[in-house]
């Protein structure tokens, strides 16, 4: 595990955390050119116009390479340096066509959900929205165990609006069906029906995932970030994120406002995938 933020004391305090409580091996985001491996990678690292020695390049480089299983970054950087350096090393995952990102949500009462996307794309249209949903449903059920269900949030319910807001949100629905069959996905779907029984029961009676959502599609940048953090900072949830989906190896990113424990349940969580 690479933890890029070491020198930042929530970065020092969470490494050492782990260290303590046996969760995670810790090595410092340092590569060089006597590995071959490495080598070839540096290379084309710098052919691509990033440094190397960039501590949040130097971890992908790791995870690229196979010297680390996962990483983790951004405590101290924008989200744009750890995108560009998973983009650039890392890669795509074979059969993905976007990298995204969602946010585990622990809720008061012990309930997990996902909220995505809450930190990458600013306005999917509904091929990136549908994958964004299919993406988020793997990683709520990677991470909880339980079956996904999709709620394609919209200000609409079912028709109760229209526009061509509305209109991107059904069709991102129709394309997550085709893509994942599997999947129980529904919208549009105003929060409040994806979440609260009696509200799907007047809004959406015949929905399967109306008022038993568990991963929640927002439409737009805006309103996910919105929506996590007014959940997180209103409603008590403990945020977990963002963690990137999509990319060809485990790399996560932090909020600048993060904490060391917020930093280390990312750093488990990207432990648990690399070794998933």
């Amino acid at each position: 595990m690479v933890l890029a933020d070491l020198g930042d004391p929530r970065a020092d305090e969470a490494a050492a955390r782990l260290t303590d409580e046996g969760l995670s091996f810790i090595v410092e985001p340092v590569v060089g050119d006597d590995d071959p491996a490495i080598g070839a990678v540096v290379d084309a690292v710098r052919i691509a116009g990033l440094d190397p020695e960039d501590p949040v390049v130097a971890a992908a480089i790791l995870v690229r390479t196979g010297h680390a299983d996962a990483a983790v970054a951004g405590a101290t950087r924008p989200t744009g340096d750890v995108l560009r350096a998973g983009l650039r090393v890392i890669g795509v995952a074979p059969g993905m066509s976007l990298v995204s990102s969602s946010m585990l949500m622990l809720l008061p009462d012990g309930q997990a959900v996902v909220f995505a996307d809450c930190g990458v794309v600013p306005d999917p249209d509904a091929a990136q929205m549908a994958s964004i949903a299919v993406s988020s449903a793997q990683v709520f059920e990677q991470l909880t165990g339980e079956q996904p269900r999709v709620a394609m949030l919209s200000y609409s319910t079912m028709g109760s609006a229209e526009g061509a807001r509305v209109d991107k949100v059904r069709e991102a629905t129709q394309l997550v069906e085709v893509l994942a069959p599997g999947i129980a996905v529904d919208g549009e779907l105003q929060f409040d029906a994806a979440w609260a029984p009696e509200v799907a029961a007047a809004k959406a009676p015949d929905s399967v995932v109306a008022g038993r959502a568990n991963v929640f599609v927002f439409p737009d940048l805006d309103s996910g970030n919105i929506g996590y953090k007014v959940a997180e900072r209103l409603g008590g949830a403990r945020a977990i994120g963002p963690l990137l989906q999509g990319l060809d190896g485990v790399l996560h990113d932090l909020s600048r406002g993060c904490t060391a424990s917020e930093i280390v349940d990312v750093a488990v969580i990207a432990g648990i995938q690399a070794l998933g």
